[in-house]
């Protein structure tokens, strides 16, 4: 093999491993010798071998999940509560040159945040304002993060654990809810039986001919039995008579 097949090989080598593919949703930032030149955008690119190098960083919205955290709430309410963080990288310099693991500083931010949040509420806050707790925790996190040239898109409470004694307690307390609500549609529905009752009775103490006809009707309903005989402990003229 003479030297200029070899010295032609060396330099196709060369010129191979200096290629690199950049897929659409990736950026990657281009290093020579430890010093930045510049952001390499998708497509095949080249860089020299040994000499630069490239970092690549995901530019599609990345999900972290926020580990459990135990929070004592501001009624003194221990509980354990985990959620979700979105974000998205949309300067891949910053998120390479000014932070050093942009992931791992967004979880511990992340859960600081919702440390700090959840303990300034009660507990009936964090269970029925997850929306709003979700978007402070954003907020905070955000704040530190627009510098990096990361954007934080959506934060989500998913779990929230409580002592035993506190589920019972909340189970009995709803309940008594219930009971008293089934009392409350009860009685109000007992009034207005009552009303109905009382105009009804209005209605036939005013009217003779309404009392004949309950009468009819209830005879009706009599000889619906069988066996069954009717007497009259009055004359019929008596539901007549006017009243004096």
């Amino acid at each position: 093999m003479s030297s200029l097949t070899i010295i032609i090989g060396v330099v196709v080598l060369f010129f191979l491993s200096g290629i690199r593919v950049i897929y659409e949703y990736k950026r990657a930032v281009k290093f020579r010798f430890g010093q930045y030149i510049t952001l390499l955008k998708p497509g095949i690119r080249w860089i020299i071998p040994f000499i630069e190098r490239i970092q690549v960083v995901e530019i599609r919205v990345i999900t972290i999940n926020i580990e459990k955290q135990e929070v004592m709430t501001q009624d003194n309410v221990p509980c354990n509560i985990n959620g979700v963080l979105f974000f998205k990288i949309i300067d891949a310099t910053k998120a390479i040159l000014e932070v050093e693991d942009f992931k791992f500083a967004i979880s511990q931010m992340a859960q600081a945040s919702l440390r700090d949040v959840c303990g300034k509420v009660e507990l009936d806050t964090i269970l029925s304002k997850r929306e709003e707790l979700g978007k402070n925790i954003k907020d905070i996190v955000e704040s530190e993060t627009e510098n990096w040239g990361i954007i934080i898109q959506d934060v989500k409470i998913k779990d929230i654990e409580l002592p035993e004694n506190m589920k019972r307690s909340m189970a009995n307390q709803a309940e008594a809810e219930r009971s008293r609500r089934a009392r409350i549609i009860l009685a109000e529905a007992e009034k207005q039986a009552a009303n109905q009752l009382l105009e009804a009775g209005k209605i036939i103490d005013e009217s003779p001919s309404a009392i004949k006809l309950r009468l009819y009707q209830t005879l009706s309903n009599i000889a619906s039995e069988k066996n069954s005989t009717i007497v009259f402990p009055f004359p019929e003229e008596v539901l007549h008579r006017k009243k004096d």
